[in-house]
């Protein structure tokens, strides 16, 4: 990927969380309820799951507040600079990311308080946003 290719993004309307949770943790049941993003990883030191906002337990330690937007794929996987081009433009607008991928493509979510930025960020950069419906 050159740093001049465009790529088409998707804002997702549904407010993520995120939450770290012990590495050893089972899989919690409330996440069934998170029906338009869920994604769980789970590594030798935590089990960290971002998903819809409101299906994570009110008591639940999150941060709270993420929005995400999605590079239009599905993506080869043998794809590089996908996050590059998206990343460099945004640090140097010091706005924070934090990236997930799937096999199919990949998500970059930012704070709500910082969307409209990023979204204006990523435009002058060249990318193209929609918004989901």
């Amino acid at each position: 990927m050159t740093p001049n290719h465009s790529l088409r993004l998707t804002l997702l309307m549904e407010p993520l969380a995120i939450c770290r949770l012990a590495m050893n943790a089972a899989l919690p049941d409330w996440t069934t309820g998170a029906t338009t993003f869920l994604s769980m990883t789970r590594t030798h030191t935590e089990l960290s799951i971002v998903a819809d906002e409101r299906a994570m337990p009110a008591g639940l330690d999150a941060a709270r507040g993420y929005r995400a937007l999605r590079v239009e794929g599905p993506l080869s996987l043998g794809l590089v600079g996908v996050f590059a081009s998206l990343a460099a433009p945004l640090a140097a607008a010091g706005i924070p990311i934090f990236p997930v991928a799937t096999y199919d493509t990949d998500y970059l979510l930012v704070r709500d308080s910082e969307l409209e930025a990023a979204i204006e960020v990523l435009g002058d950069a060249g990318h193209l946003i929609a918004r989901a419906t």
